[in-house]
């Protein structure tokens, strides 16, 4: 398979954007071309992008099978099953894994 990339160079007021927010944050010029590229425009956007709080997050239960997946835990909890914690060998999935499987190891 053959891939070629499609750089686009930045127009001048992209470039312009991007170098009075590195300025105003006192952060590298290319990470802000990469918060504007983001659709990032203000510092305070930016602080928000670095430092999320958590009624920033989306309500979990809005995932399709949550609910049934919550129930299922709490009984095999309550049953004292023994709970099979699977993932994938990706840095995601491997701290995914580690967190489920500590959390789950205080009940």
């Amino acid at each position: 398979m053959e891939s070629k990339w499609n750089y686009q160079p930045a127009t001048e007021a992209v470039a312009a954007e991007a170098a009075a927010l590195s300025e105003e944050l006192g952060i590298s010029p290319v990470l802000c071309r990469l918060l504007v590229d983001r659709g990032i425009h203000s510092a305070d956007e930016a602080r928000h992008f670095f430092r999320p709080s958590l009624n920033m997050l989306h309500d979990p239960f809005l995932m399709d099978g949550m609910k049934e997946a919550v129930d299922r835990i709490n009984l095999a909890l309550g049953r004292k099953e023994r709970i099979l914690v699977y993932g994938d060998y990706d840095v995601d999935g491997t701290s995914a894994v580690t967190l489920v499987y500590k959390f789950l190891g205080q009940f």
